[in-house]
């Protein structure tokens, strides 16, 4: 084969594809230049003047690697892998760093198996990242537990490309020997390790990087970036759905821009489709005034060279063939998108078909209660007038914790009428019966109830609303249809529902369908009265993440982040 680059390469024998009169980034030196970019089979052989067997007119488009998200879970669009990668691939993303963590914490193994065999169906490189914290705390109920040697065993499979996201830092940082295990199986099987370390700082964060972890995507402050990348961390900026720090870029200098990412860590269908992927943090990154070249860096060269994803990143010889072709460096609406050097999108529309998709049993049917819920189930018994409820930061997963008033008749808080509402996480995995129970303030949403399968990390149903009865009820349904999203409307005596039957976490049905049921759900929650700075599902799956500051709730209790520690719901 390489007598074939050559020969291309040195013009004695055509390119089997050549992008014509291409404006295109130079990634290693920052700068634009002009030309043909010619391919044979999966490879770049060259740039400058070049004919083809097929050649493709670029005149007027710029040519751009394709662009690399540095971590994301594909759980959270609600798609399967094919129908994913059909939103993603005609927008100009080609490699994905997926860490199968939510459908993980459910089945176990064969989610992530699941994963990554359903991948193999796309021009879309997965490079699958093995949970490191299934569950993300002992204080919760998950479907499934990957001790440290289980991990042990699986990181030497040849579909795992890392150890995923390390959740649980304090276990790094007070050794734990479990904990500990994971790493340094990561580091005998020669895989990468990603971090997930919020406000982590200074003899806390050296220790966590003696585990040898090398990115993170939770930083909030230029000092926590500052530090971080002095200490040899990649930086990745975020575009979520729920969470998102594109105003970091705005921390980006000459000497510090190799070390940022960019990665969207859960971005939901609606987002997918009527917005986009990398393309739109891009284009919002460029709005806010971000060089575009660098912009572009940080979506492939950078991420190319962070996961070590050799010959991949550029456009150069011998660099694989993976090219989008954008209008212009300020809205990058992709015109043709190649895939190891075959067109595989056009004009923003897939190429290949997704009608076929993988779905194994072992990934259905995963919403288990120990009986029906009623009313009763959510009572919520105050010891006096004062009480701690959760708050959330617009744009973020960060919970505060404020002392509020509330009033009880019979035994049970009252928030009807108030700006609080009740919060439960309902285990569903092993049948416990498990309820844990919590105030909300300022989400709100008023009239019934709402609740999804999709509750950080360990996935048991979390439920929000103002009616014990609606709470039940939206509970009931979700079991019912096999996991999803539900909104219970009292008023109206009506119960809206979205199946998500893979998990409780992903659809098996097409891209197209499940974007507009999802975004009528969505709508009909803020006709509720959900805040638009909120995104009304995916923040309330976040709400039981006990590895984000401040307050949570698992299906265990009420959850001090701080202390890493559960706390009574009574003003102390």
């Amino acid at each position: 084969m390489l007598e074939k680059y050559i020969d291309a390469a040195t013009r004695r024998k055509k390119a089997d594809l050549v992008l014509k009169n291409a404006n295109f980034v130079d990634v290693f030196t920052g700068v634009l230049r002009k030309g043909d970019i010619a391919v044979v089979g999966d490879k770049i052989v060259g740039t400058g003047e070049y004919e083809g067997e097929t050649e493709i007119d670029c005149t007027n488009l710029t040519v751009l690697p394709g662009y690399i998200d540095g971590h994301v879970h594909i759980e959270s669009s609600q798609l399967s892998p094919e129908e994913f990668a059909a939103l993603i691939v005609p927008r100009g993303t080609t490699t994905i760093i997926a860490d199968p963590h939510e459908i993980t914490n459910v089945c176990g193994m064969a989610g992530c198996e699941y994963i990554a065999t359903a991948a193999k169906n796309v021009p879309l490189d997965v490079k699958i990242q093995l949970p490191s914290c299934v569950p993300a705390t002992p204080f919760e109920t998950s479907g499934a537990v990957l001790a440290g040697k289980d991990i042990e065993k699986n990181i030497k499979n040849d579909y795992i490309f890392g150890l995923g996201e390390f959740m649980n830092y304090p276990g790094i940082v007070y050794c734990d020997p479990d904990t500990l295990k994971k790493a340094e199986a990561a580091h005998s099987a020669n895989k990468i390790i990603d971090g997930h370390a919020p406000a982590v700082y200074g003899y806390d964060l050296n220790g966590y990087l003696c585990a040898g972890i090398t990115t993170d995507h939770e930083c909030v402050t230029k000092e926590e970036i500052d530090e971080k990348i002095s200490k040899g961390m990649y930086v990745h900026i975020r575009h979520g759905s729920s969470t998102q720090n594109l105003g970091n870029a705005k921390y980006i200098t000459d000497g510090n821009m190799r070390r940022f990412l960019l990665c969207t860590d859960d971005r939901h269908a609606a987002d997918l489709k009527e917005k986009g992927h990398l393309d739109d943090a891009l284009r919002r990154l460029v709005a806010d005034g971000l060089d575009p070249i660098r912009a572009v860096i940080c979506a492939t060269l950078n991420a190319a060279e962070c996961y070590k994803l050799n010959w991949r990143g550029a456009i150069a010889p011998f660099y694989l063939a993976d090219l989008v072709a954008v209008d212009n460096l300020k809205n990058f609406n992709a015109k043709y998108v190649v895939k190891s050097g075959k067109l595989v999108a056009k004009d923003g529309k897939p190429l290949f078909d997704t009608s076929k998709r993988y779905l194994p049993k072992n990934v259905l049917n995963t919403v288990h209660l120990k009986r029906e819920m009623v009313a009763d189930d959510f009572i919520l018994t105050l010891k006096g007038k004062k009480a701690k409820a959760m708050t959330i930061e617009a744009g973020g997963v960060v919970t505060g914790c404020e002392v509020v008033e509330v009033e009880s008749v019979n035994g049970d808080a009252v928030v009807a009428g108030t700006d609080l509402l009740k919060l439960a996480v309902v285990e569903r995995h092993k049948c416990t019966g498990n309820i844990g129970r919590a105030l909300f303030k300022g989400y709100g949403f008023k009239g019934g109830a709402l609740g999804i399968t999709i509750a950080h990390d360990s996935h048991n149903i979390i439920l929000m609303g103002d009616d014990n009865e609606s709470m039940a009820k939206a509970a009931n349904r979700l079991k019912e249809i096999g996991g999803g999203m539900v909104i219970v409307d009292k008023k109206k005596g009506e119960i809206h529902s979205l199946t998500l039957d893979i998990a409780g976490l992903m659809s098996s049905r097409d891209a197209e369908g499940l974007q507009a049921d999802s975004r009528a759900l969505i709508e009909k929650a803020h006709a509720m009265g959900v805040k638009r700075e909120y995104e009304a599902f995916m923040s309330l799956a976040f709400l039981s993440l006990a590895v984000i500051p401040k307050l949570k709730v698992t299906d265990a209790g009420l959850f001090d982040v701080e202390k890493f520690a559960f706390t009574d719901i009574n003003e102390e």
